[in-house]
């Protein structure tokens, strides 16, 4: 049940980040313009290995 719990949270968290990355794509653009970087990617990339590694176990 925990387990469940947990990994539903994590896929929740994944899905999450994804959104936020979308939705703050216009705003990463014009860092970009300015020389700046959002780095979006990361917090994405780490939610999404932490879900892939959490299934893999199972």
């Amino acid at each position: 049940m925990i387990d469940r719990t947990y990994r539903t949270l994590l896929f929740a968290l994944y899905q999450s980040s994804v959104a936020v990355g979308i939705m703050l794509l216009p705003v990463a653009v014009m860092m970009k313009r300015v020389g700046l970087s959002l780095p979006i990617h990361r917090l994405v990339e780490l939610t999404e290995r932490a879900y892939e590694s959490r299934n893999a176990t199972e």
